[in-house]
């Protein structure tokens, strides 16, 4: 049983903003940041001196971002930039407003990391496992995907589906980063990054910033928009086998189980009750590992659930219709919020899941986070 049940559909979102996404050496990310804030206090047409909760991610100083904004907030939370803290932060603030820490919380997240040149991999410090090549995030993934193509079979072709299918519905989003399409044979000829891993498995590093406002249901129905109610949330930590950041030769199968039957079990869904599916591609074969723990398919048979566009709009399950971080931008699970909003409110205009009611976002890492959103 999940002990937060007693808080579906408490509270919503409802106001959402995004930037453009790419590269803008002249932007701070507290600029960024502050862009996003201002679309989402437009999308839900409240004074922004009413907020008073402010969570801040990958940005440098949350005090300073509040300054930035002119708040004064009662409940702040800052978190790193990792791309977890999404449904984690978005967890803690259902938290905070139902506990009446805050009324209205606004979520920032903020990133220049390809204008800066900032690499994810290979930290200045050397550490235990780097002989070993684990370096970084994408050499552990892609020891885990060789895992996975050796005890079940699995093969880059399958593999090849989830970015071809992403990178459709980038060509979709004119936001969208990347939209040039591509085949499976393309994916097979790109070059590798870390074997078996290809160039166009891995996300990309973009500036840009998201915002996400939130508050009680109660609160939400007097604004501009339909509130989008979050009915379901579960969460699992795997520290145990942390001594290798990213990397779980279980693939985190276990804890996103257990994430799964509080998710689904508090929103009172099932998969067959999914409409669209945001899932956090950080790497391509992070999706499959999903897949897996939630259910979607048995152990082991991702490569062939994926198979034949499954996960492209009017498929089984369309996943990242925004483009995800592998062709949208690699905005750390944030954006793929904004979108499960969005489809949920019927506003993704050609990439839109026609009657889309209920989505479901999962980020499958060591600190595993899934959030099922419904049509209020």
């Amino acid at each position: 049983m999940n002990p937060m049940k007693k808080l579906k559909d408490k509270v919503a979102v409802v106001g959402v903003g995004t930037t453009s996404y790419g590269s803008f050496p002249d932007s701070s990310d507290y600029g960024l940041a502050a862009q996003a804030f201002k679309a989402a206090i437009a999308d839900c047409g409240i004074d922004k001196n009413q907020i008073d909760g402010l969570g801040t991610c990958r940005i440098p100083y949350y005090a300073r971002m509040g300054e930035v904004l002119g708040l004064n907030p009662r409940w702040t939370l800052d978190t790193p930039g990792h791309g977890r803290m999404s449904g984690m932060a978005i967890v803690e603030a259902v938290l905070a407003l139902e506990a009446g820490a805050a009324d209205y919380v606004a979520l920032l997240y903020a990133n220049v990391g390809r204008s800066r040149r900032v690499n994810y991999g290979g930290g200045e410090s050397a550490g235990f496992w780097d002989p070993w090549g684990f370096t970084s995030p994408g050499a552990a993934h892609a020891m885990m995907f060789r895992m996975h193509m050796e005890r079940y079979g699995t093969t880059t072709r399958q593999l090849a589906e989830i970015p071809v299918a992403f990178r459709e519905h980038a060509a979709l989003h004119p936001d969208a980063v990347m939209k040039e399409p591509f085949t499976i044979e393309q994916h097979e000829r790109a070059r590798h990054i870390v074997e078996p891993l290809r160039l166009l498995d891995y996300c990309l590093i973009n500036d840009g910033a998201v915002c996400m406002i939130l508050t009680t249901t109660e609160r939400a129905r007097d604004l501009r928009k339909p509130p989008v109610l979050i009915s379901g949330l579960g969460a699992r930590d795997a520290f145990r086998r942390s001594s290798i950041p990213n990397f779980d030769p279980d693939f985190w199968y276990q804890e996103t189980q257990d994430v799964a039957q509080q998710v689904y079990g508090m929103a009172g869904v099932g998969h067959d009750d999914i409409d669209a599916l945001m899932c956090y591609d950080n790497f391509a074969p992070t999706v499959l590992f999903s897949l897996e723990g939630l259910g979607f398919c048995e152990r082991g048979a991702s490569g062939s659930f994926v198979e034949g566009g499954a996960l492209r709009l009017g498929g089984r399950l369309p996943t990242n219709t925004d483009g995800g971080h592998l062709s949208n931008s690699y905005m750390q699970g944030w954006a793929l919020n904004v979108e499960a909003v969005r489809q949920i409110r019927g506003e993704c205009a050609a990439r839109q899941v026609p009657g889309c009611e209920v989505v479901q976002y999962i980020a499958t890492t060591p600190c595993t986070r899934s959030i099922i959103y419904t049509k209020g």
